[in-house]
């Protein structure tokens, strides 16, 4: 069995989940504190929407946006002799794009249960809205930003195939995941090998919502 496909995966799924943790966290801060309810319903949709679209069709998007010779692609070959689509770092870009839903909603969510009464006293007491999100929201968000929002946002980058396939293709040894990679060893009839790919995507995929379970139960008791 190629060991690539796990540490090509494992290498994306980590840094994606990174990347996703940081611009969820604030992108949900954001969101929560607007005070224009249409502005907020607006800004959610959109924010959600990589969750309802297609994988295949998000990462139309994203091809079309940093494709070779469109003119985001091209900034990066120019400037940075980067080449986006068709690398390794494609694959980042599509797990970071359909994790970050799962991220954003989940921390969210985790900032709306928030007895909206601290924040009113940490105001009061004429903390910035910098503690606040710090002392206040984050800290007692923890549990439902962790275990529930991280955990399914690694699962989901772990385990992206339809936008990865557009932005990055399934090159062996560079952009092949673990889910590429049984795809081209059904293709190709080799089963035993597709059968070792699909034990260890799911093996991970139960111990995420194992940890997602045990996240709820210690958020739940906790509010």
């Amino acid at each position: 069995m190629d060991w690539s496909p796990i540490l090509i995966s494992m290498k994306t799924a980590s840094l994606s989940i990174f990347i996703t943790f940081f611009i969820g966290l604030f992108a949900a801060w954001a969101v929560v504190s607007l005070k224009n309810e249409t502005l907020k319903v607006i800004c959610d949709g959109i924010l959600t929407l990589p969750l309802v679209l297609p994988p295949t069709v998000a990462g139309f998007f994203l091809l079309y946006l940093f494709g070779v010779k469109r003119p985001i692609g091209q900034f990066f070959i120019e400037y940075f002799s980067v080449k986006i689509a068709f690398s390794w770092t494609a694959t980042v870009l599509a797990a970071v794009t359909m994790s970050f839903p799962l991220m954003y909603r989940s921390a969210r969510g985790a900032f709306e249960q928030v007895d909206r009464n601290l924040v009113a006293a940490a105001r009061t007491l004429g903390m910035s809205e910098w503690a606040i999100f710090r002392k206040v929201l984050f800290a007692n968000a923890t549990p439902g930003i962790f275990k529930v929002g991280g955990v399914l946002a690694f699962a989901r980058g772990l385990g992206e195939f339809g936008a990865t396939a557009m932005i990055a293709g399934n090159i062996a040894g560079k952009t092949r995941t673990l889910p590429m990679a049984v795809y081209s060893e059904v293709a190709a009839g080799n089963m035993d090998a597709a059968y070792s790919y699909v034990a260890i995507i799911v093996v991970i995929a139960f111990i995420s919502v194992v940890l997602m379970n045990w996240g709820a139960l210690v958020r739940s008791r906790k509010f």
